[in-house]
């Protein structure tokens, strides 16, 4: 267990889970806590992340700082999501050895495992077969990360440990119309459809204000924002399959997927942190160890069309969804076996549909705060 006055240092402190878990130390009595944005040091730089080290010295690290997105741009931006991943990773670890951290916590994604994984998937399941091609650069950095730890922990008695969430969402999360995760992609196409729908521009030019949204059309980059012209709305919206009858939403619908409240999240990883060291994540005796992660989810799962649906009742939609089964699906399935989590000592207790509304309230509320401040 850390003291209450040991220093830690929460790197991605601003991000959807970093900051969950920042507050989730912060109402521990954790307040030696240390965080810097991307613009006061830039974890690609090792010799920033360096100099930081040696000017904050911290006793405990978490590694929730990453280059993330869904599946467009993970196929886009292929060599960004191997390059800048495996950076960070090497920077924040190395660094951590090199300055004696005592515990390092370090945060995955269960896209390690592989595509026909046998479901729910076990901690075993990782290397046994190919990857999901559409984020396979992102889980071969995220599978560097997990066995730099490991590795660490079996070369020099290290404790850094490392845990591989589910799908999440929650506050902070991101709503860009391309490169987020499908929950909050939903929300936000399904919400601006309503506005349209309902003729509530008000509505519309409040969110597009807050997030302006852009396109590419003729070689040229096109953005809307609050003060854009009803017509060039519709027309970026309409890109994004968002009109005032329709929102329309990549693949059929059918993979299933498990979502993870992101303050639940910061609950589990604080719960590892303060309480799961290196040798509690395999059994004793093993000749051979490894799959030392451990695997952070609610161990349930729904279709995207049903989460689609939940969402469409939440925000009061009449309008119809329809799906483009052009756009790739990704892994059919991905369920994580979270018996070894049960087994440390940690339980999720926020289900979905409380989920979905607790992150359109806090969508709203967003809204409508930064409007009043511009």
């Amino acid at each position: 267990m850390l003291d209450k006055t040991a220093k830690i240092y929460v790197a991605g402190h601003h991000g959807l889970v970093g900051s969950a878990i920042w507050n989730n130390l912060l109402g521990r009595g954790y307040t030696n806590l240390v965080g810097r944005s991307h613009k006061e040091l830039d974890l690609l730089d090792a010799a920033a992340v360096k100099a930081f080290f040696d000017e904050e010295q911290p006793d405990a690290v978490v590694l929730a700082a990453a280059h993330v997105g869904g599946i467009m741009a993970n196929l886009q931006y292929r060599a960004d999501f191997i390059y800048q991943n495996l950076q960070i990773q090497q920077n924040v670890i190395g660094e951590s050895f090199r300055h004696g951290v005592k515990k390092l916590l370090f945060l995955g994604s269960t896209c390690i495992y592989p595509r026909e994984a046998p479901q729910p998937m076990k901690e075993e399941a990782l290397l046994t077969s190919p990857l999901e091609y559409t984020n396979e650069p992102y889980a071969i950095a995220k599978i560097a990360g997990l066995k730099m730890c490991e590795s660490f922990n079996l070369q020099y008695g290290t404790n850094y440990i490392a845990v591989m969430p589910t799908n999440l969402y929650g506050p902070n999360d991101n709503f860009h119309l391309e490169n987020s995760h499908v929950l909050p992609a939903m929300i936000r196409k399904i919400h601006l459809s309503k506005c349209l729908n309902e003729g509530d521009w008000e509505a519309v030019r409040k969110d597009v204000g807050l997030r302006p949204v852009s396109m590419m059309r003729d070689g040229e980059k096109v953005v809307v924002d609050a003060g854009s012209g009803e017509e060039e709305i519709l027309t970026v919206l309409a890109h994004y399959g968002i009109t005032p009858e329709t929102v329309t939403l990549w693949g059929t619908g059918t993979p299933l997927r498990e979502f993870l409240w992101s303050e639940e999240m910061a609950d589990a990883s604080v719960h590892v942190l303060l309480n799961v060291d290196f040798k509690d994540t395999y059994a004793p005796g093993e000749k051979e160890v490894r799959n030392c992660h451990i695997n952070v989810g609610t161990g349930k799962e729904l279709t995207i069309r049903e989460v689609a649906g939940k969402i469409k009742e939440e925000i009061g939609f009449n309008g119809e969804l329809r799906w483009d089964a052009s756009k790739p699906d990704g892994t059919m399935r991905k369920l994580t076996d979270v018996t070894k989590l049960h087994r440390l000592g940690w339980h999720h207790q926020v289900e979905i549909d409380e989920g979905v509304h607790r992150l359109y309230e806090w969508y709203l509320k967003g809204i409508c705060i930064n409007h009043q401040t511009v």
